[in-house]
């Protein structure tokens, strides 16, 4: 089993926030107001979201080719790193090459900030779904659409029609 570290991380939070019932593994049910209180810091994390970029960051090392150079000595590594960006665009592979210097590290920073959005945006969508799924199983009375209203207790008076009257 491949796991990414995400994937292992959210494994481990899983299993370190159930509870044991009968011998099974069941997740600690969180009240409203937690998963209220969890969607509010979300939200104010993902307003927080700096730039970021989609893609793939490679460093790449080539060979010229000329018989006297270094980078023609056996085991050299050649020539580079050229950074390219790599990404999806509309089902076709798009590369762009990032200068060398500080623009890597840039690139490299937008790209983890991409990854953090992605993370967050996934966490949002989690929480919201056990929000609407908790308010689901919430009592009745506990919404103010469920409050019964106070209406008169003498029914009201039949009335006639306007097409009745002369």
């Amino acid at each position: 089993m491949n796991l990414t570290i995400n994937q292992l991380v959210m494994h481990i939070l899983t299993a370190y926030n159930a509870v044991r019932i009968g011998g099974a593994m069941a997740p600690r049910a969180e009240s409203i107001h937690e998963l209220e209180h969890r969607r509010a810091r979300l939200r104010a994390s993902l307003a927080a979201v700096g730039d970021l970029r989609p893609g793939s960051l490679v460093g790449r090392y080539r060979k010229c080719g000329k018989p006297g150079c270094h980078c023609a000595q056996a085991r050299a590594v050649g020539h580079g790193p050229s950074w390219s960006l790599t990404r999806a665009v509309d089902g076709k592979t798009v590369t762009q090459v990032i200068p060398g210097g500080p623009a890597v590290a840039r690139t490299q920073a937008q790209l983890a900030e991409y990854r953090r959005f992605r993370r967050l945006s996934r966490e949002l969508i989690e929480v919201s779904a056990q929000l609407c799924d908790a308010q689901l199983r919430a009592p009745a009375a506990a919404t103010p659409e469920a409050t019964p209203k106070g209406g008169s207790r003498r029914p009201s008076g039949r009335r006639s029609s306007r097409n009745s009257r002369p």
